[in-house]
């Protein structure tokens, strides 16, 4: 049987990422969307706290099983933004092709050189029950920055990310590829140990 899972999030890339990691647990994925659920303003000064209110809000407001993340690209050479404003770089159009410009011009005005600059994304998950229960995990993979951005997969910043070890941006890899390394992996394989916990209680 399967059990409805609220999805904290408006974003259909970040939704189909997440059905299809949370796939094996046999959980009826529902986006916040489909269940009618507003966006809250996002106060947090940290990713953590950010994604506790996300899906904090989603549980209360469906109550089901709530599933939210806060995530970004953490450039140190520009004091760590955009981080938790990454989505807001792009602007209420979502265009993170004027976000990833941004990054290029304020690496310039840094006396960076954009191409090569190390970075890293951060997702951290947070999973709240109806009834005020909290898990909230984290998950990092680090790279650099390259420009102009490749590849027409994946979303946000991913055409400008090119993961330690591997020659191709996050845009240009294969869905499955990016999935089995991204942060947003590394932070589910968290919430899977945790979830198998659960069951086997």
């Amino acid at each position: 049987m399967t059990q409805p899972l609220g999805i904290a999030s408006h974003n259909e890339g970040k939704v189909r990422e997440f059905r299809e990691l949370l796939s094996p647990f046999g959980f009826a994925v529902k986006s916040a969307a489909e269940l009618g659920l507003a966006e809250p303003e996002e106060t947090g000064q940290t990713f953590e706290a950010n994604a506790d209110l996300k899906a904090r809000a989603a549980a209360e407001a469906s109550g089901l099983l709530s599933l939210a993340d806060d995530s970004g690209l953490v450039v140190p050479a520009l004091d760590d933004a955009p981080g938790i404003f990454s989505a807001r770089w792009a602007g209420p159009t979502k265009d993170f092709a004027q976000a990833m410009g941004r990054v290029a011009r304020e690496l310039h005005q840094a006396g960076c050189e954009p191409t090569g600059t190390p970075a890293y994304f951060v997702c951290v998950l947070s999973l709240a029950y109806p009834n005020g229960e909290l898990r909230t995990l984290r998950g990092e993979v680090h790279g650099t920055l390259t420009f102009p951005p490749r590849g027409e997969q994946g979303f946000g910043y991913d055409p400008i990310f090119i993961p330690s070890g591997y020659a191709q941006t996050f845009g240009e890899m294969d869905p499955s590829a990016k999935h089995a390394m991204s942060h947003r992996a590394k932070a589910f394989a968290a919430l899977s140990d945790y979830l198998q916990k659960e069951r086997a209680a």
